[in-house]
């Protein structure tokens, strides 16, 4: 089951980028395992959306605590909800 998490991030733009990398390596790792559908931040960088493949709503959520931009509190609000996606085209998604 797909789950989407619309995050916001702390105003810390330092912190952000002192963080980034190692998160992506996260978010790619999730990519390696089929846990992550689809990630990226939002243009004015306030946030991002993150989809999860997970069996639960408790293991997405589990997903996103692991990321470590939640765990240096970049992350500091999100909504997480189930997705049903009914159409992609995925020729205008990056690899």
């Amino acid at each position: 089951m797909k789950f989407a998490a619309i995050i916001e991030y702390a105003a810390d733009r330092a912190k952000i980028q002192a963080v980034r990398l190692i998160h992506r390596h996260y978010l790619i790792h999730l990519k390696n395992q089929g846990k992550l559908v689809a990630s990226g931040p939002f243009t004015d960088d306030s946030g991002a959306l993150i989809i999860y493949e997970a069996a639960s709503v408790e293991e997405a959520e589990q997903l996103l605590r692991g990321d470590p931009f939640c765990r240096e509190g970049v992350f500091v609000r999100w909504q997480l909800r189930p997705w049903n996606p009914v159409l992609v085209n995925s020729a205008l998604l990056p690899e």
